[in-house]
């Protein structure tokens, strides 16, 4: 395996961000040691309706406002949003079954009544929040995967968007855990076998697949379409949908940090 040449040696990672409940903001920190699990407590949290169904942002955008304020070493975890109180749990309680989420059932812990409320007075609607047992692969809800965007992907985008009067849109839409910098083709990321990223290496997965949930701003909780997704299908259109962004697997853990060099390697 060897490094690939070219102006990707000068890449470097800009933002590291977990995202401990599915679907609700995330936690951007200066570094972290990632396992074959990603990043650890990544997705760790569902929040389901009343069925076990997932709740999503395009049907539930005030997910967004639900801000994780910190993550124990065990799993503990501190909610926060607007206009109430913290919650706070253990990550212990009765097991449960999650039937809908990507692949196959997750085993849970529901967290109880206490957190059932509080997320049900955010969302407006009855609603339960989980922390995931047991997922296939791994223990979050995350499929052991990171998601990589690049800068020079979203300067595209933004190219595009303002050419056609529409405003420029952050990072935050498109929910990365790893933000790079430095490459000078747009979507680099779609092409790279291999990733080492301070101590780690990573291997390519697949195209992210983009959704509605990108037409949410992330900083109201409310949706905001017809962009990015109108513009981009103009030009980002693959086999299985619009594509932006792509996943990485862990192929040897190890610390990263903001300001690490991102080097492209082959297969």
């Amino acid at each position: 395996m060897t490094r690939t040449a070219g102006p990707t040696e000068q890449s470097k990672i800009t933002e590291l961000t977990y995202y401990p409940v599915k679907g609700c903001a995330g936690i951007t920190v200066p570094g972290a040691r990632i396992t074959p699990d990603g990043l650890p407590h990544d997705r760790a949290y569902v929040i389901v309706d009343e069925a076990g169904k997932l709740r999503w942002q395009w049907g539930d955008p005030r997910l967004a406002l639900i801000t994780p304020h910190s993550v124990g070493e065990s799993g503990e975890l501190t909610l926060r949003a607007p206009d109430r109180g913290d919650l706070r749990v253990d990550g212990k309680g009765q097991a449960d079954q999650i039937t809908d989420l990507p692949g196959q059932p997750y085993g849970a812990v529901d967290q109880g009544e206490e957190a059932a409320a509080w997320v049900t007075g955010v969302l407006g609607r009855p609603s339960r929040l989980l922390r995931v047992r047991k997922a296939p692969g791994g223990t979050t809800a995350n499929h052991s995967r990171l998601h990589v965007v690049s800068r020079a992907s979203l300067d595209r985008l933004n190219g595009h968007l303002t050419e056609r009067g529409a405003a420029p849109l952050p990072m935050n839409r498109f929910r990365p855990n790893l933000v790079v910098d430095g490459w000078t083709t747009p979507h680099a990321e779609d092409t790279a076998p291999r990733l080492l990223a301070g101590d780690t290496e990573l291997a390519f997965a697949e195209l992210t697949v983009r959704c509605a949930i990108t037409m949410v701003d992330q900083e109201t909780g409310r949706r905001a379409g017809p962009e990015p997704l109108r513009t981009l299908a103009d030009y980002r259109r693959a086999e299985d949908g619009i594509v932006f962004g792509a996943y990485f697997t862990v192929v040897r853990e190890g610390k990263v940090t903001v300001g690490d060099a991102v080097e492209v390697m082959d297969a």
